[in-house]
């Protein structure tokens, strides 16, 4: 019965997002696309579809944001100096990139239930903020121009 409960906290708590086949994205599937994708038209609407990014209840996610910057430049940040307790997070360390990163902010413009989401492509260079484990960054939790 406690095993049943404990499993049942978990999967209610769980943070990762899940692909079509149930399987847990990482913050890598999710969120880096190095080098950017050579895609000249609707780059946001291509990607969140290939890569399957939506929200709860397949709901369009009011924000995405692909890191154009090797993997190996985004671990680095596991390793940031710049780290403080996350918001919303009563004991969870988030680490700030050092450096801006090459990025691609798409922004919700049309659609409610995925697929039939629009965005909106902004491209800018800012710094990540990101939670860790013992192997790398597990989640991106924003941004900072």
């Amino acid at each position: 019965m406690i095993l049943m409960v404990i499993i049942f906290l978990l999967l209610l708590f769980w943070e990762n997002e899940f692909n079509e086949e149930g399987e847990v994205l990482t913050m890598e599937q999710l969120h880096v696309d190095y080098p950017q994708s050579d895609i000249p038209v609707r780059y946001c609407n291509h990607m969140v579809l290939q890569r399957v990014i939506r929200g709860p209840d397949n709901t369009c996610k009011k924000e995405h944001v692909f890191i154009h910057e090797r993997p190996r430049n985004i671990n680095r940040v596991c390793t940031s100096s710049k780290r403080r307790i996350c918001q919303n997070h009563s004991s969870i360390l988030c680490f700030q990139s050092l450096t801006k990163f090459k990025m691609t902010v798409c922004q919700l413009i049309g659609g409610t239930r995925y697929p039939a989401c629009r965005y909106r492509v902004s491209s800018m260079k800012g710094f990540i903020v990101v939670t860790c484990d013992d192997i790398g960054p597990v989640s991106l939790q924003k941004y900072v121009e």
